[in-house]
């Protein structure tokens, strides 16, 4: 078969195929500086007692910085639907998996309070 029937112009065929997002310099060190403060900013909470919010002061600076480089390092914020999705579906089966354990936990102090 000749080359044109297989050219693809609208990308029909494949649509998770798209053109690719070029991201300058300047984002890249505007990211740079957020996930540099960030980290900072966990350094500095962990000196400052909190009691039993450090932990979840901790991981929820940690989560902001993976949405971050997601988002951007990983080109996520360019990305198909599709791909979100797929991303979205393992957070969300992450978060069970984390939710089932935690609940076996403490479930298992139950009775000795």
């Amino acid at each position: 078969m000749s080359d044109h029937l297989h050219h693809d112009p609208a990308n029909v065929t494949n649509p998770e195929h798209h053109d690719h997002h070029i991201v300058g310099p300047s984002t890249y060190l505007v990211i740079y500086g957020t996930l540099l403060a960030l980290t900072g900013i966990t350094v500095a909470a962990a000196y400052v007692e909190m009691g039993a919010l450090n932990p979840i002061v901790a991981v929820l600076i940690a989560v902001i910085k993976a949405t971050v480089v997601v988002l951007w390092f990983m080109h996520m914020k360019y990305q198909s639907k599709l791909l979100k999705l797929t991303i979205g579906a393992g957070v969300f089966t992450f978060l069970i998996l984390i939710a089932m354990t935690l609940s076996d936990y403490m479930s298992r102090a139950w009775g000795l309070w």
